[in-house]
């Protein structure tokens, strides 16, 4: 069943992308919302087979084809489910769809002919990103990490009238690239070094390395390198500047894309390699005080912003800040788990902006707002209840600790509400077993 979980917002994709423009506009966000729900319940069916297995052997793997074969190297497309990718997909197509049935209405004012360009590409975007998450190897994340960074190009210069909004999706695109280079590099090393692309694989062989503690080694340039990749992806110094840009298209793709799905793509691919890393702690260091310093950077420059998609945009720059923080200095829990709550209240932020915007005649500026709280009292009362859980106020966004489990050097244990992850520098099997 892994397979209909990307594949259902492809043929969304597919029949709105060839067919939208003879059909209405309820009939194409109809295909776009159906795929969508339809891949939520699906997920939702895979998570909860996932949760009947034993805690030890928690993953379900689907061998979609044999892709590449040449001499002894071979790749087959494959995808694996396990506690940390049944995360993402929740998080994926749950407020995926929410956001695709929220444009239906946003969009509204679109042509036919828009309208269906606008939901095939929302579509593309939300299979690519299933495909990342659900990659059991590097290639297979990697055609969902290239396909989020096209569709994130496309949907950002959406109204592609607009100079500002063909600049800002060319800009995201550029520096996205970037940041790709160095990813394709570091995968091009791990084949040299552990000669598999496959996580497990790469886990297993990492684990029987010593951490390089003394010289920055071959796994510290490997961990380097995909780390650079997640700064252009999750706009990190010094490849934020693409971020508060995106904000040009259309406000459902800032909730999708710019904070709660494409952005963290660079915090989940750590997460998955935290053997990797942890062999790494040159480049540790350096995750956390880029995290750090993306964080109140970020958070300074939000500060005096008058647009109030931007301030978000900063806002996420900064929140993204934090998760790499907490990677950093080895609280992978910590960072997933702000990962998970960060994208349902940024979603319902700038979902909560859209609406003042389009009550608002399309204003974005704060200074000319104020006293809407009688004319949207349900939209103040949603954003107002974003904004304390961005806060971080108890029974909103809930905390996470960390504790040494005393029993063995190189053991720790993460505790949180939403879940615990357990690793051992000793076991040989996975870094990080994920329980919901």
């Amino acid at each position: 069943m892994l397979v209909l979980i990307p594949l259902l917002p492809f043929v969304g994709f597919l029949l709105n992308a060839s067919l939208g423009r003879r059909v209405s506009k309820a009939a194409s966000g109809a295909v776009a919302c159906g795929a969508m729900v339809l891949s939520f319940l699906v997920s939702a069916s895979a998570v909860w087979r996932l949760l009947a297995l034993d805690p030890a052997n928690r993953a379900i793997v689907q061998r979609v084809f044999s892709w590449i074969s040449s001499g002894s190297f071979g790749v087959d497309f494959q995808l694996a489910l396990d506690p940390l990718s049944a995360l993402m997909i929740l998080v994926v197509t749950g407020i995926g769809s929410l956001i695709h049935i929220y444009s239906t209405a946003y969009m509204h004012e679109e042509t036919d002919s828009e309208y269906a360009r606008y939901f095939s590409y929302l579509n593309l975007f939300a299979a690519f990103m299933l495909v990342l998450v659900l990659g059991s190897n590097f290639l297979v994340m990697f055609i969902g990490w290239e396909g989020v960074g096209l569709c994130s190009y496309l949907l950002i210069g959406f109204w592609h009238q607009k100079q500002s909004a063909t600049d800002a999706g060319k800009k995201a695109f550029i520096v996205n690239r970037i940041g790709d280079f160095g990813f394709v590099l570091g995968v091009l090393l791990i084949f040299v070094r552990f000669d598999s692309i496959d996580f497990q694989e790469v886990a297993r062989s990492a684990s029987l390395i010593r951490p390089e503690t003394d010289a920055f080694g071959t796994i510290s340039i490997i961990t380097l390198l995909l780390f650079i990749g997640a700064t252009g992806k999750s706009a990190q110094i010094p490849l934020y500047v693409w971020l508060p840009d995106a904000m040009e298209g259309p406000t459902p793709v800032s909730a999708l894309i710019h904070a709660a799905t494409m952005v963290t793509a660079g915090v989940y691919m750590i997460g998955r390699n935290a053997v990797l890393f942890s062999r790494a702690p040159h480049t540790l260091a350096i995750v956390a005080v880029i995290g750090a310093a993306t964080a109140l950077l970020a958070g300074t420059i939000a500060i005096v912003q008058n647009d109030i998609k931007r301030v978000l945009a900063y806002s996420t720059v900064s929140q993204l800040g934090y998760m790499f923080l907490a990677m950093g200095v080895g609280a992978s829990a910590a960072g997933i788990f702000h990962l998970y709550t960060h994208a349902f209240f940024k979603a319902l932020l700038f979902l909560g902006s859209g609406a003042v915007i389009h009550a608002l005649h399309g204003e974005q500026d704060l200074r000319r707002m104020g006293g809407l709280r009688r004319g949207l009292p349900i939209t103040f009362w949603t954003f107002l209840i974003g904004a304390i859980a961005i806060s971080g106020v108890p029974f909103f966004a809930a905390s996470s600790r960390k504790t040494s489990t005393g029993t063995a050097p190189g053991r720790w244990q993460c505790n949180s509400t939403l879940g615990r992850c357990m690793a051992s520098a000793s076991r040989a099997d996975r870094s990080c077993d994920w329980s919901i």
